[in-house]
């Protein structure tokens, strides 16, 4: 049970990756859109902190300025000379907002509701006064905006910013986990039917099939022939379906044992194996078989020749083709038949995934050819249109 557990939670469905990929898209989006907003709010609360404690220093300032223009007020024209302080910069504008003078070293002012505010690296303060010194109503205070606030607000934001990304990422993926849970229990549970299955059917379909060997058809009425033929299709499709749960439950782990193999030769095998099922459908083989090589696993070869055949018939219309062409590096298995989806061919390989219910299985022969030509690095492509049939091409 723990085997099985493990091959299935080590290996995620296509389905089970795209279902996990929308889900931690769309919460990631939602984590970095809460973080960017928190980060917003804080950073101008942070802000409005800061122009309050300014608030205070540069008041006092006015305050000392207003003083210096009261006392230039009254001993004008005697005094002409405008008061400085090395500690702020002052500007002086009228009713209208004319500069009467200024001292500014940024002149853009703002006379809207902001009593303080930033401006590029100013800080700004605008004080209405009550007397008209000097034409005065305008009185601006300015100093230096370090901008040591910010470095901190923004280290302050990044540091506690990544601690709560890590802390949701974390958070998703426990709630992926118990996303993905019951799809995975129902993997393991089906899994352990199978492998459950798989041993029954051992002793029944070896004697079923050694039985039809040894029949003599010499002596059979043709009633009785077509009667075998029969029980022989049918045997011969429970044992590819045999032959790959037992791969997928037995086999899978065991050690590769590669050789060259004659492509031709093995195709010409399978092809007579497969020959009783493509018949009862009145199916033909065009084979266009060149000499050609590949080192692999006989037995991986092996079944994924028989399940590409195999499905090129089971799809397949009566009276249909299959087309089989073997060249060096290149294996082409073509079939007449009903095609699928051009949107359902990347999760056509996908474990347990079927488009058509029809023709039973479990879905997993698709599944099998994918494992065994991905781990030779053999490419494989799919061209298949919904009513003309499909083909499968082979590069090494």
């Amino acid at each position: 049970m723990s085997v099985l557990k493990n091959k299935a939670t080590n290996s995620l469905l296509r389905s089970e990756k795209k279902s996990l990929l929308r889900f931690l898209t769309l919460y990631v989006a939602m984590v970095i859109f809460l973080i960017t907003l928190l980060s917003l709010f804080y950073y101008q609360s942070q802000e409005k902190l800061m122009l309050s404690d300014q608030r205070a220093m540069l008041t006092k300032y006015a305050y000392i300025q207003t003083r210096r223009l009261k006392v230039l007020h009254h001993f004008f024209p005697e005094r002409t000379e405008y008061p400085r302080d090395p500690r702020f910069r002052s500007a002086i504008y009228d009713l209208e907002h004319m500069k009467i003078f200024s001292l500014l070293e940024d002149e853009n002012v703002r006379f809207d509701a902001e009593e303080i505010y930033i401006t590029n690296s100013h800080i700004h303060l605008v004080k209405m006064l009550d007397e008209f010194y000097l034409g005065t109503k305008y009185l601006i205070i300015e100093v230096e905006d370090s901008g040591a606030w910010r470095g901190e607000i923004w280290t302050n934001i990044i540091t506690y910013g990544m601690a709560v990304f890590i802390f949701f990422m974390l958070f998703g993926l426990y709630l992926a986990k118990l996303f993905l849970k019951p799809m995975r229990d129902s993997i393991v549970l089906l899994d352990r039917f199978i492998k459950d299955t798989t041993h029954e059917l051992n002793t029944p379909l070896s004697a079923i099939l050694a039985n039809i060997e040894m029949m003599d058809t010499d002596v059979m009425v043709e009633k009785n022939k077509t009667k075998l033929a029969r029980i022989n299709i049918a045997a011969k499709t429970v044992s590819v379906l045999y032959k790959d749960l037992t791969y997928l439950m037995l086999e899978e782990e065991k050690e590769n044992h590669d050789e060259e193999i004659e492509i031709k030769e093995l195709i010409h095998n399978r092809v007579e194996y497969f020959s009783v099922l493509a018949q009862s459908k009145h199916i033909a083989c065009d084979l266009d078989l060149e000499e050609a090589t590949i080192i692999m696993d006989r037995r991986k070869f092996t079944r994924v020749i028989d399940n590409l055949i195999s499905n090129a018939i089971k799809y397949n219309k009566r009276n249909g083709t299959i087309g089989i062409k073997s060249r060096e590096g290149l294996l082409v298995i073509s079939d007449t038949g009903i095609g699928i989806n051009e949107e359902k061919i990347p999760f056509m390989f996908d474990r347990y995934m079927r488009f058509n219910s029809s023709e039973g299985g479990f879905g997993i022969g698709l599944s099998i050819v994918k494992k065994i030509v991905d781990e030779y690095h053999i490419s494989i492509e799919v061209e298949s249109k919904e009513g003309e049939g499909t083909k499968m091409v082979l590069r090494w």
